[in-house]
């Protein structure tokens, strides 16, 4: 009787343990429906798909079609949170001015972006606003006076303006040491030279996207779609120097698809909705994508994200790719004016 005593409350300690097993299996399938398990160039990665009594693993056709989506408002935040903690420590508040020529809603939208932003972490943002028609003198004096006002450390006039106006003249009035959006002539000079200057905010949010993820750059072939000043122009040296291989495509470009299909890095910057379809990207490419396009009031970019999002090893969306770390490289380019001028005290 003792002998089967025994061997009843094995049993009971048994099926206790196993209940206990199928009912973790039962909490992990709830709260980890899905892990992940793939190999993608010096990465790994883990998927398993739990379910009660089976283990099911991906094949190598479905993890191929996995693809990095590149967070930029995490980016932004974390650059955010750094310089909110640096001007904490500052005794005066530093400080942009922007010039705004004309009433264009796109630009009323994007410059009480910047302003919120500016606000958030602690820099003091002055808009000057005049109508479209205000002589041009009157707005180049106004750029003079910023020049010469202390407690002004950025400069800046937010693109586009109205035609009629000489945006050069405009630009080249801007202090050069005071010029936030690295356009004056002096410092595209100074930055295609290789020597330490301001840079357009968009190509630097492009290179610090790349950073922040360890995408390593030397020796790529970098294919770019789009010429702008802003964004086409300066990336062109900021690769070259960091010993890419560049190739630049812009509207006249024949076959652009032959092209970008060749990119190891592809960024898109043409402004035209869903122009990269997937046949035009290379496998396990890196896809940035810079556009911006209201299309029937639904922000999409220049890439089509839907399906290149499946060939791309990593890849931006919009809105919230590029967008929030152009931001935040303003910040970055105003602190570093204002450290620039505090530092020659």
């Amino acid at each position: 009787m003792k002998f089967f005593q025994n061997i009843k409350n094995i049993w009971i300690i048994y099926k206790n343990y196993l209940c206990s097993f199928f009912l973790c299996l039962h909490i992990l399938n709830i709260f980890m429906s899905t892990m992940h398990l793939f190999v993608r160039n010096d990465f790994i990665f883990v998927i398993i798909k739990v379910r009660i009594g089976e283990i099911i693993f991906l094949s190598n056709n479905e993890v191929s079609k996995l693809s990095i989506i590149i967070d930029g408002q995490e980016i932004s935040k974390s650059i955010q949170d750094t310089i909110k903690t640096n001007v904490k420590g500052f005794m005066i508040r530093p400080s942009v001015a922007v010039i705004q020529i004309g009433d264009n809603a796109e630009n009323n939208s994007y410059i009480s972006i910047k302003e919120k932003v500016c606000s958030s972490v602690g820099i003091y943002f002055r808009l000057f606003k005049f109508e479209e028609g205000t002589p041009e003198l009157t707005i180049i004096n106004k750029i003079k006076e910023l020049n010469n006002d202390d407690y002004v450390n950025g400069i800046m006039i937010h693109l586009p303006i109205p035609a009629n106006y000489n945006e050069k003249r405009l630009i080249n009035t801007i202090s050069n040491a005071k010029d936030v959006d690295g356009l004056t002539d002096i410092n595209v000079g100074r930055f295609v030279n290789g020597k330490k200057t301001l840079v357009p905010c968009t190509a630097l949010a492009v290179m610090r996207i790349l950073e922040e993820n360890n995408i390593e750059v030397e020796g790529k072939h970098v294919v770019i779609v789009g010429r702008s000043k802003l964004v086409g122009k300066p990336l062109i040296h900021s690769f070259l120097l960091r010993d890419a291989t560049v190739t630049v495509t812009h509207s006249k470009t024949e076959n652009l698809g032959d092209i970008t299909s060749l990119a190891d890095i592809l960024v898109v910057a043409a402004g035209e909705p869903n122009l990269i379809k997937d046949s035009m990207v290379k496998k396990d490419a890196v896809v940035i994508d810079v556009g911006i396009n209201d299309v029937n009031g639904k922000l999409v970019g220049d890439v089509d994200f839907d399906k290149v999002s499946k060939k791309a090893s990593y890849i931006t969306k919009v809105p919230g790719g590029v967008g929030p770390v152009t931001v935040a490289m303003l910040l970055e380019n105003i602190l570093l004016c204002y450290n620039t001028k505090n530092s020659k005290k």
